[in-house]
């Protein structure tokens, strides 16, 4: 048995669908059945029972579930003992804004625990840069917001969020229960730096070639947020932000949802790059499981 099978297996059997596991391992569907159906082989049992009903485990696929996930953290406590031995390694994560906040201790605890020799240095950048310095190599994975331009950046979708139009209190439309784009089309909207992601700036603030919104140029939200207070500007926001006093958000049901995600460079195969991204993976999953009533 191979470490990297037992983990095509673990995923199969957390999902119990094939589909959904292969795109969390970024791969197609057909060389993962094939993988399993090997293991199955080599182990002369059946572990997943495929039906029309969609995927189960069997008694034997359940044992070997519990004993993959202790085999893989072992092989990941080796290999984090084996890189302290090589001297203390560094971690650069990047966060957009408070993207960091999102999952909070518990993220921190779980890669604590996988690898707690390793020093992790938090890098926050502003608006302008979505990528939070991957391309820049200042940051070798990130916790950011998609839409952005992801050529040479992998990225999985840790939640995507419904967007508000973030208003003043005493403004007129902050009581309303929903709001359209154009519904603000004469108020002054807050804008990007040049040089700020195309892709980025015309999700947030609309495209280049559009007509040309008037408004304060920002660089980060403490500033959006400030403009808005003392100047009515408009702002956007995912609707579960916390908002300072005097501030609303009203949801935007005609804009596609705010993708919070992990990033990193395609290229980058470093275990600790690799390792990070499955626990920031695996703490969403805990938290959204742990929502549910």
């Amino acid at each position: 048995m191979e470490l990297r099978t037992l983990g095509y297996f673990v995923a199969v059997a957390e999902e119990l669908h094939f589909g959904r596991a292969a795109a969390r391992l970024q791969m197609t569907q057909p060389p993962l059945s094939r993988a399993i159906k090997r293991l199955e082989t080599d182990l002369g049992c059946e572990l997943l029972r495929r039906s029309a009903a969609g995927v189960a485990l069997t008694p034997a696929g359940t044992l070997l579930l519990d004993e993959a996930r202790t085999l893989l953290a072992r092989a990941d406590q080796v290999r984090a003992r084996v890189s302290a031995a090589a001297g203390a390694a560094t971690l650069t994560v990047g966060t957009l804004a408070d993207s960091a906040e999102e999952f909070g201790t518990r993220l921190a605890a779980a890669y604590r625990r996988r690898h707690p020799g390793v020093r992790v240095r938090i890098r926050e950048a502003d608006l302008t840069d979505p990528t939070t310095g991957l391309r820049a190599g200042l940051a070798d994975v990130a916790l950011t917001r998609e839409p952005f331009d992801t050529v040479g950046i992998a990225t999985r979708v840790l939640r995507s969020d419904p967007l508000g139009a973030v208003l003043r209190t005493d403004d007129p439309l902050a009581g309303r229960g929903s709001l359209r784009v154009d519904d603000l089309a004469d108020r002054r909207w807050f804008q990007f730096p040049d040089g700020t992601d195309p892709v980025w700036r015309a999700f947030w603030t609309g495209p280049p070639d559009g007509p040309r919104r008037e408004g304060p140029v920002v660089r980060t939200v403490h500033e959006c947020l400030q403009s808005i207070l003392w100047n009515g500007t408009v702002g956007m926001a995912p609707l579960h932000h916390a908002l300072p006093e005097g501030l609303t958000a009203v949801p935007l049901v005609d804009l596609p949802p705010s993708r919070l995600v992990i990033a990193w460079n395609s290229g980058d195969t470093r275990p600790l790059v690799r390792s990070f991204v499955q626990i920031a993976l695996a703490a969403y999953r805990s938290a959204r499981s742990s929502d549910l009533p």
